[in-house]
């Protein structure tokens, strides 16, 4: 009997002792509970704004804004850890910065060229495309650059580099509209003489049907395009920075400029 009482008695210890040691495991981590795994920051949100008549920067296709710009900022924000919050706030060019500066936007692209009076408004990402202004006219114009523009009329988009450029012109009547098509229709009307816009956008209308205008003489300017961020956020820059040079080292980058643009114009390298 003691010979078994001590058998019995050591069963319990060896069961307490094992009843210990599961005890002492740790909880499952709720957050890895089901194999997913919240560990990662979570994303920071942004309100993102863009003005959609700069085809093909941006555009409304079927109700969704789409566009080069779109797909590099969405890009940017995968690799950024950034969210954009809701829908792109459309709105005219001329009133992004200012959404900016108010804290309606925190983010604006619409192929904005870093300048230095606006990047004392906003501060301004690493350059993502490579621009510059350009002529468009009708074929049959003798227009060959700016010197000729002197008593001709000039159809511009508000607000732009190409309004302040010919805003300086003497001798030039200058029509001024809130987006770029309406001011290539008042030049396929006869109302303008010519159009000064970004080249790219120039090009690209030429390539979708209006053949009957052309681009004359050389570049007028040579323009970074940057992503507008909010000041108010020191270092949301950073991160799209970061998240910029991400896309261009794995290629994403080259990637989505060739989607829009056949040559290699405005593409930006690594630095």
């Amino acid at each position: 009997m003691r010979k078994l009482s001590s058998l019995v008695a050591s069963t319990l210890v060896l069961g307490l002792l094992l009843t210990g040691c599961g005890a002492a495991k740790p909880p499952a981590d709720s957050s890895t509970a089901g194999g997913t795994s919240t560990g990662a920051a979570t994303a920071q949100s942004i309100k993102l704004g863009a003005d959609v008549t700069f085809p093909p920067f941006e555009q409304m296709e079927n109700g969704k804004v789409t566009g080069f710009d779109i797909d590099i900022i969405t890009a940017i924000a995968k690799e950024a850890n950034l969210k954009i919050d809701g829908d792109i706030k459309t709105m005219d060019f001329q009133g992004l910065i200012p959404a900016i500066q108010t804290g309606s936007l925190d983010v604006a692209v619409a192929g904005i060229t870093i300048k230095p009076e606006r990047a004392q408004q906003v501060n301004f990402s690493k350059p993502y495309y490579k621009s510059g202004l350009s002529l468009l006219v009708k074929k049959d114009s003798t227009i060959t650059g700016v010197p000729d523009l002197k008593g001709k009329t000039v159809a511009v988009k508000l607000g732009t580099t190409g309004d302040l450029m010919m805003s300086k012109e003497q001798g030039v009547t200058v029509k001024r509209f809130n987006n770029i098509d309406e001011a290539y229709r008042e030049l396929q009307n006869a109302g303008a003489d010519a159009v000064i816009f970004d080249n790219p956008v120039h090009q690209n209308y030429i390539n979708t049907g209006h053949d009957n205008v052309k681009v004359v003489g050389s570049l007028l300017t040579g323009e970074d395009y940057g992503i507008a961020v909010t000041k108010k956020d020191a270092k949301l820059v950073d991160k799209i920075n970061e998240g910029f040079d991400k896309i261009i080292k794995s290629g994403e980058y080259e990637k989505i400029y060739h989607k829009y643009f056949k040559d290699n114009y405005g593409l930006v390298t690594q630095k």
